[in-house]
């Protein structure tokens, strides 16, 4: 059993007709079965908001609807861009017994004792979230991999570095044990660099425009140097 629970009630509408539910406080949804045949639902806004608050995209959700219970996790959430409203879910109906497939974030503990953090340097996290695989019971609300060894700025935290629960799999069999979840910069030396950079440029513009200055043609037409020849030959 799940500790997210909503009531779902079945839907007759659908198209654009599904205006109507979300103007009543309603929000539009789909079941996905394990056949994979669509069941229309819908549910009240603010059950349905707090329930997928507390649940995302890797903790199951106990749903009461056509009065059976049943287990989902959600597989979709569309957002308004506007006004940032829950517009649409889609739910996967699962079994406990079965593995299944979700996303999971990934969280980086452990970089405030590093001595990378002594050193002020910062880490830039490349996986926020993956793809993991597990029996509902199993999945988790997030996979954390540990920072607390970061040194030097040559350190990085890869996918063979997260921590997986026992009974958890990465759903992509594919995805390279080097591939990096989080490397190391060091901010001073970077804006030290720009600065560098920025002077090194206004040096150049400077020694353009003096330059350019001494090819500026004098009144009759000849360059400085050309002009003041000219009246020694006179």
């Amino acid at each position: 059993m799940s500790d997210n629970k909503l009531s779902l009630q079945k839907r007759t509408v659908s198209g654009k007709k599904v205006a109507s539910l979300r103007a009543d406080g309603l929000i539009p949804s789909v079941i996905y079965g394990d056949n994979g045949e669509p069941v229309m639902a819908q549910s009240t806004y603010n059950d349905t908001e707090k329930v997928l608050r507390a649940a995302g995209y890797h903790s199951t959700i106990d749903v009461d609807f056509d009065g059976k219970s049943n287990m989902v996790i959600v597989k979709n959430i569309a957002i308004d861009p506007v006004s940032r409203k829950i517009v649409n879910v889609e739910f996967q109906a699962v079994s406990a017994d079965k593995p299944v497939e979700a996303t999971t974030p990934v969280v980086i503990t452990g970089f405030d004792t590093s001595e990378a953090n002594k050193l002020h340097y910062v880490y830039t996290q490349s996986i926020e979230e993956i793809e993991v695989k597990a029996k509902p019971a199993d999945l988790p609300k997030e996979i954390t991999v540990d920072a607390s060894k970061l040194a030097t700025l040559d350190d990085k935290l890869t996918i063979a570095d997260l921590n997986l629960p026992q009974g958890v799999e990465l759903a992509d069999k594919e995805l390279s044990p080097d591939q990096v979840v989080a490397s190391l910069y060091d901010p001073a030396a970077e804006a030290a660099a720009r600065e560098a950079e920025e002077a090194a440029a206004k040096a150049a513009a400077a020694a353009g425009e003096t330059t350019s200055a001494a090819d500026v043609p004098s009144d009759n037409g000849s360059k400085p140097e050309e002009a003041a020849s000219e009246e020694k030959s006179e």
